[in-house]
Formats: structure tokens, sequence, C-alpha cells
């Protein structure tokens, strides 16, 4: 399983979402950051906790030109109920055959779906690689500190 560490290009992928649209990270690239989130399973307690606070959070990263997207295995009809139920203003894509969680080196840990968060610029670099089972609403912190460091970080040309 490869492994995707800071200063690597972000593999592209092609996923279906909660509206069964079809999302390429390519979209994205020379127009917006990406908050990459992986997540266990759709409902659980953490993970209904990460959603809502990266929902809640939703206006700052919109402010700093980031789209956030949450990937899990789970369907896209699962999907569609919890994005409804949360609220959710971002898109959650269905990996269940779980290939980009291998793509990008997403393990399980503690016997469950990995959680880990990679901000990704707006030319495919990744800038964090985030990853904590138990501290599901630090991952928002994190990505938020991450977009405004490199922000702030003097442009090279």
């Amino acid at each position: 399983m490869p492994k995707i560490s800071v200063g690597d290009k972000a593999p592209d992928f092609s996923l279906h979402s909660q509206s069964d649209e079809e999302v390429r990270l390519g979209d994205y690239l020379g127009k917006k950051n990406v908050v990459l989130y992986f997540y266990p399973k759709d409902f659980t307690p953490g993970c209904t906790a990460e959603a809502k606070g990266f929902r809640d959070s939703y206006q700052a990263f919109s402010d700093g030109e980031t789209e956030v997207i949450g990937v899990s295995s789970d369907t896209v009809e699962s999907h569609r109920r919890f994005s409804q139920e949360c609220s959710l203003p971002f898109k959650l894509l269905s990996d269940s055959g779980k290939r980009l969680r291998e793509l990008y080196g997403v393990s399980s840990t503690l016997g469950l779906a990995g959680r880990v968060t990679f901000v990704i610029d707006k030319q495919g670099i990744v800038r964090l690689v985030y990853s904590s089972q138990l501290r599901p609403t630090k991952h928002i912190r994190e990505a938020l500190d991450a977009l405004k460091t490199a922000k702030e970080a003097p442009k090279t040309t």
C-alpha cells in the first residue's frame, strides 16, 4: 500500500458523491485547495462529530478557497442519508471498493478503517497528512492551521 506524504503529488481519483455525481480531484486543481478526509463509517459517534465539525467550519474553509471532501466505504445512499441528517454542505464520496483508501495509504487503526485528513493545495501537492483515530474533531483545526500556514508562506518563483 503506497503511503502519501507531505510534499507528494496527490493522486487523482474519480468517485461518486451522495448526489451520485462523479467527483475528481483534477476538477479542483488550479482552482481550490482540497481537504480530503477519510473516516471509518457514517452515523457513528466519532464520524458524526467530525462531519459536523467540518460543517461548522465550512465557511472558514470556503473563505480560504478550499473544498472539503469526506470519504468512506459507505454507499452513496448511506452518504445521502448521513449528509441530510447532519446538514452537510460538502461532498461525501463512496469508496466502496476501498481503492482510494489504498491509493492514499490509509490503513486500519484499532480494527477500524483509518481516520486521516490530507490538505492538498491548488497545485495538487499534499501540505498536511494528519492521522488520529481517537481525536476526530482535531482534524478540522489541523487542516485550518495548515491552510493558514500555506497561505502565509512566502511565494517562490
